[in-house]
């Protein structure tokens, strides 16, 4: 499949390492010379430099037969007329933009000109990702990471271990033995900065982070295994009132439970902004990192906190400082992967990745269409499979010891008629059963070749 990146950014680099490494023809297009450069000497892949919505540059990135078109770029605007170009000019089935704008992205006007006028298949907002994320973190509390599988009857988890884990020092193949209804696999590994895919016999040691794959109706049975216990969100403290925070405190405001949420916000009139827009939630202007701002938001009394400001130290420092005032959990933003390694040290209980999330996005809609869901753990060190078992695929009738996984590859669950089940040697994949995959970055080609989905992209 030929495909075309505008943006040579952050996701606009991730999603070409992706594409590129599943021997697609992949073409990046960048204002920014450097960008175009440290693209082509990395990757397997093409390089322009130009502005992605001009017409002769498009046609010199090979726009005149290219399969898709990936909008990344750091402009909305240049994004969506990139698409209306990719479409008019050179008449590109499938198109996707990212469009950061809260405007663009409301329902009420962008549902009108997108369906009628913007000729964009998907559309992928950084900030609805992202608020999504910190909505799916605030409802597992123990946990560091975590996403909805098949259906939302399978949940991931990241969990860090402490020395007071019931589990540590017991060998992965006995929690069968000890938990024989528990429909949890743990799937992979991260021990001194190393996401590895765990053996049978390997154990669960003290400071390790373990993401764990288990049945919804399992994740408090799951947590209190490794020693874990949920904590009932009704006080919140969010710093920073940009488009991020206001979206979680609307749903907080939506959300059964009536959480009391207050905001701080640092410009004044964002801070504004945001206290005409919520009706329930309490916005204080003033630096999110003053303690005695933070006191007089309640963060010691608070049962969470969220720093989701533009700047990531600016996170992590209120961070940090809420933990120290007292609130068991403090979630961070973090837009530098290089700083992930410090959140445990610093007692942060969990971070978001803004382009782990829209990367994940992205992948969705370009992969094959039996591929129901892909999530990116860490800095794209592994992902989450989500795919349905094609006719073709080695798989199909195979009992799981059968089938040939390579070594950085784990089944976290298989669903069969609506039912997720704990996957074991004996267990019998079908077609049209979901199988859902843990696998290492190298290994994620072989695994879509089991899965026969590689080369064969829909929308």
């Amino acid at each position: 499949m030929k495909v075309i990146i505008c943006g040579a950014g952050q996701v606009g680099l991730q999603i070409a390492r992706h594409l590129a490494g599943e021997q697609n023809d992949v073409t990046v297009v960048d204002v920014n010379a450097d960008l175009v450069r440290h693209a082509t000497d990395t990757l397997d892949v093409q390089g322009v430099t130009g502005y992605a919505s001009y017409p002769d540059v498009l046609k010199t990135a090979g726009a005149e037969d290219a399969d898709m078109i990936i909008a990344a770029t750091h402009s909305d605007e240049v994004n969506m007329v990139t698409c209306q170009v990719a479409h008019s000019i050179f008449n590109i089935d499938r198109k996707i933009a990212r469009l950061r704008a809260k405007s663009y992205n409301d329902p009420e006007y962008g549902d009108l000109y997108m369906r009628d006028h913007l000729p964009i298949e998907v559309i992928i907002s950084p900030e609805r990702e992202v608020a999504e994320a910190a909505m799916r973190r605030l409802s597992a509390s123990a946990a560091f990471d975590t996403e909805i599988f098949m259906d939302g009857k399978a949940q991931l988890l990241g969990l860090s271990i402490g020395e007071d884990c019931p589990l540590v020092n017991t060998a992965l193949r006995q929690l069968t033995d000890l938990f024989s209804t528990l429909r949890s696999v743990v799937v992979g590994i991260r021990r001194n900065r190393k996401l590895f895919a765990p053996e049978p016999n390997d154990q669960v040691l003290p400071g390790d982070d373990c993401y764990i794959f288990c049945h919804s109706d399992d994740v408090e049975r799951t947590l209190e295994a490794f020693g874990k216990s949920q904590r009932k969100l009704e006080r919140m403290v969010i710093v920073g009132g940009g488009n991020v925070g206001r979206m979680v405190a609307h749903r907080l405001e939506e959300s059964p439970g009536r959480v009391r949420a207050k905001m701080i916000e640092r410009s004044r009139t964002t801070a504004e902004e945001a206290a005409e827009e919520l009706e329930r939630t309490i916005v204080l202007h003033g630096d999110g990192l003053d303690e005695q701002l933070l006191n007089e938001a309640g963060i010691a009394r608070a049962d969470a906190m969220l720093a989701v400001t533009n700047d990531d130290k600016t996170n992590i420092l209120a961070a940090v400082r809420a933990k120290h005032a007292g609130c068991p959990m403090a979630i961070a933003l973090i837009n530098d992967p290089s700083l992930e390694p410090m959140m445990g040290p610093l007692g942060i209980d969990a971070h978001i990745n803004p382009r782990a999330t829209t990367v994940g996005s992205i992948l969705r809609h370009i992969r094959h269409g039996r591929v129901k869901s892909v999530y990116s753990i860490g800095d794209s060190e592994a992902e989450i499979i989500e795919a349905e078992v094609l006719p073709t695929s080695p798989m199909a009738g195979a009992r799981l010891r059968d089938v040939a996984f390579p070594e950085g590859a784990l089944v976290g669950g298989v669903m069969k008629n609506g039912e997720v089940l704990r996957p074991s040697g004996g267990l019998r994949v079908e077609v049209g059963d979901t199988v859902a995959i843990f696998a290492l970055s190298e290994d994620i080609p072989a695994v879509e070749q089991l899965m026969l989905v590689a080369h064969d992209y829909v929308l």
